[in-house]
């Protein structure tokens, strides 16, 4: 009985502990759409002489052209998810079920790219972006976002399609673009998910690369115009708040729907290979 007793009690000790880590993560979101709904230019957490209203989101839809940034990141995060779904699956294909010379060693000089630092590369991959006149365009923003982590994800989810499924469907005369697209694909359908909201959340949250590469107000992407409704002496946050709100509501719903697939993706990547 005493050993029931122990357990229960630890039992709810640990309920609480995780009660109040989901109090901590929800806490900030919680309190920026709180903000959103107020004029202050303080961060405190005083609202008893505070007017709630939807100003704020009217303000940066009209008199900010939101709408515009927010369409520039669309275009370029859909397109972003797109390009990086199809480009790695096919070299992860290729990689994983296609024998070929030095295919492991190619493979592993590819990973190691992974290892160098964004920073590193950006003034090199600027250089070119530049040369190809290709500022302040959606490709620019686009085809950074391309990268080894893709290929690697997809390849470990591969290496568990039975080799012998493939080698029926070459026997009953489908050609490679066929077993590809109608039994591949459909079977890696998991790791694919993972990978698109991977491309999502990076592609939607990046900052830096766009502030180099848009130069142009109508190029500009939700990340900049939101760090642009920050004033140089005074702030109104209700207003940067109700901007980070749009910002952190596609991908919070985006995962919303894709959650289950999500985590199937990467728990079963981890046991590939």
């Amino acid at each position: 009985m005493k050993k029931q007793s122990d357990k229960n009690v630890i039992y709810y000790i640990l309920l609480f502990v995780l009660l109040i880590n989901a109090i901590v993560a929800i806490f900030p979101f919680f309190y920026m759409a709180l903000m959103s709904l107020t004029q202050k230019d303080m961060l405190d957490l005083d609202f008893s002489n505070v007017t709630f209203s939807l100003k704020n989101y009217f303000k940066v839809i009209d008199g900010f052209n939101l709408l515009v940034n927010l369409r520039n990141s669309i275009i370029v995060t859909v397109s972003s998810c797109l390009l990086n779904a199809i480009i790695c699956s096919m070299a992860a294909y290729a990689f994983a079920k296609k024998h070929f010379p030095f295919r492991d060693k190619i493979f592993a000089i590819y990973l190691a790219t992974l290892m160098i630092p964004g920073q590193v590369t950006m003034i090199p991959v600027f250089v070119i972006i530049k040369n190809l006149g290709l500022m302040n365009t959606y490709p620019a923003l686009i085809l950074p976002i391309i990268n080894a982590f893709g290929v690697f994800l997809i390849r470990q989810f591969m290496i568990g399609v039975p080799d012998d499924l493939l080698d029926a469907a070459r026997i009953d005369g489908c050609g490679e673009n066929r077993i590809f697209i109608s039994i591949v694909i459909p079977l890696v359908k998991p790791v694919l998910v993972s990978l698109t909201i991977f491309t999502f959340i990076t592609s939607w949250n990046d900052f830096l690369w766009p502030l180099i590469i848009a130069s142009k107000p109508a190029m500009k992407t939700l990340t900049l115009a939101i760090a642009a409704l920050k004033g140089s002496y005074s702030t109104n946050y209700g207003l940067v708040m109700a901007g980070a709100t749009f910002a952190f509501l596609p991908p919070f719903i985006l995962y919303i729907f894709l959650q289950k697939q999500f985590v199937e993706g990467i728990a079963l990547s981890g046991t590939k290979g």
